[in-house]
């Protein structure tokens, strides 16, 4: 009975970690967003996440929330120093997100300021 009860819960493990392996690494989307970069900023109380906004219109609706992974030194920099201006954002989307990587599920993979239209 005890090997039955070890051979449940090491296959409960082995669930549990494949299935947050999947969300993690798995992407869902990948596409590009531009619009003006209103705002970049780290927020939270226990997990800092860095998150910002780009706009692509007037109204509040053409809005682009994103998230940035904290290892990405050199994306949350050059987003720092494009804070304002026009910005072309390469993006992928999970499925899910996780509390402790942003609050949103797109994650920004390359900054490159561009031209208005």
């Amino acid at each position: 009975m005890k090997k039955f009860f070890i051979k449940i819960l090491l296959a409960l493990i082995a669930l549990i970690t494949v299935y947050f392996l999947f969300m993690y690494f798995a992407v869902y989307s990948e596409g590009v967003r531009s619009g003006d970069l209103i705002k970049f900023s780290k927020k939270g109380m226990l997990f800092k996440t860095w998150e910002g906004k780009l706009s692509q219109g007037v109204s509040e609706e053409l809005q682009f929330n994103f998230s940035v992974e904290k290892g990405d030194k050199k994306i949350i920099e050059d987003l720092e120093n494009l804070q304002g201006t026009y910005v072309k954002l390469t993006y992928i989307e999970r499925y899910r997100t996780f509390f402790w990587l942003g609050d949103t599920k797109y994650f920004i993979k390359h900054v490159e300021k561009s031209k208005r239209p």
